[in-house]
């Protein structure tokens, strides 16, 4: 885990911007970070709805299935 100024304790995850889902819920969402909660500081699963909308966190543990990575979900950088 980072933990410089700018870090805001981001934690880094293989699944981050890729689709995952949210077995809490049942919802879908896009992996934002990985980043302690506000309220209890343990690290928890930020996600964004694919689309758009209003962020959730969930609990690290409840993150299953990312969608596969593609050449268009994650594009290779140019050499």
């Amino acid at each position: 885990m980072s933990s410089g100024p700018d870090s805001l304790l981001h934690s880094a995850h293989p699944w981050i911007g890729r689709t995952v889902e949210d077995t809490a819920t049942g919802r879908r969402g896009v992996l934002r970070a990985v980043a302690p909660d506000p309220e209890t500081s343990r690290p928890v699963a930020w996600l964004a709805p694919p689309g758009g909308g209003t962020e959730w966190t969930t609990a690290l543990g409840a993150v299953a299935n990312p969608a596969p990575i593609t050449p268009g979900t994650h594009p290779r950088p140019a050499p």
